[in-house]
């Protein structure tokens, strides 16, 4: 976004300071006189701060922009990384530079400039309330949060920029100095350092923050004074100049050429390593847990390779391999091993009809790559409970109410189903991205999507799969998959074909992969069983369940 805006702004300010002359040319063609008239020719800042108009328009359009493009519950990138949505914050600044240049005298009265300390105190109070309350997924950032702190960052250099007052003199102690001269090298190391250093789904850690921080001053200080300060200071140039001078190429020590030598090399290599990894040809490793990182998104990541359940030989019927099932290893001790058929439990269902709607955690159950033997995917394991209908409408970031342009919400995708004439069980797989839909601001709480799905079923047998995760923050935290848990096990008690399949009590952390959400394929062939068996205890051929609850 930044770049971006570099690049377009110097022609706006082009344009209007074009817009600005023709404005003096017609002036003068009427003989005005005047100081308006100096000031537009530029001798004077008048011309100059004409211009903060029409920027800070430009500011309140790109903040509508922001205002209207964003809504809670689905992803913010567009809106945080878009230039037309964000530009605000840059155009305030060059407004104020405009009609606030440093240049500009002090006030003669000391009421101007208490006001401007007045302005400058309570700018820095905002900024530091909004580093303390505002996370990263706070609706309040896209719907006027980034605004108010762009005002209050404008009233701080406002006062910081005015000789003879006392946020200037405080902002001007040495320390302070000193960092913000370093301060563009510290925004662009502090966000590698911080990925480099960090575990995957760790935890907040001051120790590593503090350590984080230190890391990332260093290297500004080392980047500014060996890189930022030789090139602002003419490096470059003397450094083409030499390279084309013969005379000072073959004055070279050898130590020198074996320095130079190495540097291009390593720069050209760091370029086409760079390049290559853009351009997709070299794959991103894997992390030691498999897979790569991605939160319950729009796509399902690659299978982490054939050490899982998916390594079975593929055999005829719905008979499960039982031989040489990675699975089975990672199985509690003295439970059934999934290496056999679910029919194998002498489980079954009374639901003759099945739906299965679910997000990116089902669609390994139903994916070749993660289960390349059919009998184990997802529709296998239901006809092996008695099942002799199933139908599954599986979304990657789907949710019951949000979902990504193109795709069809859980709510819509039932209601679809009900209006095609289906009648039969639903086993609902939801709630992933519905709980870090919830806990980034959408309007819809976590009961009232449960009712709108039960609305649909209109008394049919429904089956709700509990989430968990892995990651410890973030809008995907396990805290906030209790939250949608515990909400289940209430709305649970209030309908009477409702139960509630308890898959966090059984999931194990080595069924994941690096992620946190998604699971490997032998964590999908067992969650797949699993899933089956469980709709066969709550709706049972014989009989019925009496608890909400079943494991």
């Amino acid at each position: 976004m930044e770049e971006q805006f570099y690049l377009a702004w110097p022609w706006l300010l082009l344009l209007g300071v074009l817009c600005l002359r023709k404005r003096q040319g017609a002036r003068g063609a009427r003989g005005a006189r005047g100081r308006d008239v100096r000031d537009i020719r530029g001798r004077g800042p008048g011309a100059v701060r004409w211009l903060a108009l029409p920027t800070l328009a430009l500011a309140a359009a790109s903040a509508v922009a922001m205002l209207a493009l964003y809504h809670p519950g689905l992803d913010p990138t567009r809106v945080y990384e878009g230039t037309d949505t964000r530009a605000f914050g840059l155009l305030v600044g060059a407004a104020l530079a405009m009609a606030w240049p440093s240049r500009r005298p002090a006030p003669s009265a000391r009421v101007g400039r208490t006001l401007l300390d007045v302005g400058g105190v309570a700018g820095l109070a905002v900024i530091a309330v909004m580093i303390w309350r505002a996370g990263q997924y706070s609706p309040f950032i896209y719907r006027g949060g980034l605004i108010l702190l762009s005002v209050a960052t404008a009233a701080v250099l406002a006062a910081a920029a005015c000789p003879g007052t006392w946020t200037g003199r405080a902002l001007g102690w040495e320390p302070l100095r000193w960092l913000g001269v370093r301060s563009y090298g510290v925004y662009l190391w502090h966000y590698p350092i911080i990925v480099l250093t960090s575990p995957a789904n760790s935890t907040e850690n001051l120790t590593r923050a503090a350590l984080q921080t230190a890391a990332t001053i260093a290297a500004a200080a080392l980047s500014w004074r060996f890189v930022e300060e030789p090139i602002r200071h003419g490096a470059l140039g003397r450094l083409w100049a030499r390279a084309r001078s013969p005379r000072e190429l073959t004055q070279l020590t050898t130590p020198g050429r074996a320095v130079g030598l190495a540097t291009a090399t390593g720069s050209a290599g760091v370029l086409v390593v760079a390049c290559a990894g853009l351009s997709g040809v070299i794959a991103s490793p894997a992390a030691a847990t498999g897979g790569a990182s991605l939160a319950a998104g729009a796509s399902l990541p690659s299978p982490p390779g054939r050490t899982s359940a998916s390594s079975a030989p593929a055999s005829t019927g719905r008979k499960h391999a039982a031989a040489s099932n990675p699975a089975a290893a990672l199985w509690p001790p003295g439970s059934a091993r999934p290496g056999t058929s679910a029919a194998a439990s002498g489980l079954r269902t009374s639901c003759r009809a099945v739906v299965h709607i679910g997000d990116s955690t089902s669609e390994g159950m139903i994916s070749p790559s993660y289960l390349p033997n059919p009998a184990q995917r997802l529709t296998s394991q239901y006809q092996d409970v008695g099942a002799q209908q199933v139908r599954t409408n599986i979304v990657g970031a789907n949710s019951v109410v949000e979902t990504l342009p193109g795709d069809v919400n859980g709510y819509d995708a039932a209601r679809n189903m009900v209006a095609q004439g289906y009648r039969g069980c639903w086993v609902i797989a939801l709630g992933t991205n519905d709980t870090a839909d919830v806990a980034t601001g959408s309007g819809t709480g976590r009961m009232a999507r449960i009712q709108q799905m039960m609305s649909v079923a209109r008394g049919q047998p429904v089956m709700w799969i509990d989430v968990i995760s892995l990651l410890a923050g973030g809008p995907y935290a396990q805290a906030n998959m209790q939250q949608w848990n515990a909400t289940l096990r209430q709305a649970c008690a209030h309908y009477r074909n409702m139960r509630v399949f308890d898959w966090a009590s059984l999931a194990q952390p080595g069924w994941f992969i690096s992620d946190g959400i998604h699971y490997t394929s032998a964590g999908y062939a067992i969650r797949g069983r699993q899933i089956a068996e469980g709709l066969a205890k709550a709706f049972p051929a014989k009989g019925h369940s009496t608890s909400c609850v079943v494991r």
